[in-house]
């Protein structure tokens, strides 16, 4: 991915209004994240020396202000450990903690959790989507109170790895 690449990417976030757009390609993961007006780009550690053209780059685009360069490091603090996986919303709906009112919690934190398993359900147009663990662990965090939406990408479970 080079330059070209990375400012279509960017024009397509401010053509379409997208609050957060990812993009993993060839080993490289690219985080878009819109902030009011600002877009921050956002790298992981590892990608630090490709990642500080980028901000210089959505600094100058129109209604791009300073702070754009200033919120990446503090997003790329932020990352999650090396042994946590994260579970995101594949799709933006209403999430649900059990598969009916009354019913317990497909999972709870502490819960061991496997590849497959069910985690949790969002619904989206009158679809309800079963979300499922990508990994094997045991859930350390819940990022969503039952019934409220979400988007795509945002952060749903905590997984340690292992």
């Amino acid at each position: 991915m080079n330059l070209d690449d990375i400012r279509k990417v960017l024009e397509l976030v401010r053509e379409h209004e997208l609050a957060e757009f990812e993009l993993e390609q060839d080993g490289l993961k690219l985080r878009v994240r819109k902030a009011g007006s600002e877009v921050a780009l956002v790298a992981p550690a590892q990608l630090a020396p490709l990642a500080a053209p980028l901000p210089a780059a959505a600094a100058s685009s129109p209604g791009a202000g300073n702070a754009a360069p200033a919120a990446a490091p503090a997003t790329v603090a932020e990352a999650a450990p090396l042994d946590l996986a994260m579970i995101k919303s594949p799709i933006v709906g209403t999430f649900y903690r059990a598969p009916e009112p009354g019913a317990p919690n497909f999972v709870e934190i502490g819960t061991r959790v496997r590849r497959g398993q069910v985690l949790c359900i969002i619904e989206a147009m009158k679809l309800m989507n079963e979300i499922e663990c990508d990994t094997e662990g045991e859930i350390t965090a819940v990022y969503v109170e039952n019934g409220k939406p979400v988007q795509f990408g945002d952060r749903l479970f905590a997984v340690k790895v292992g």
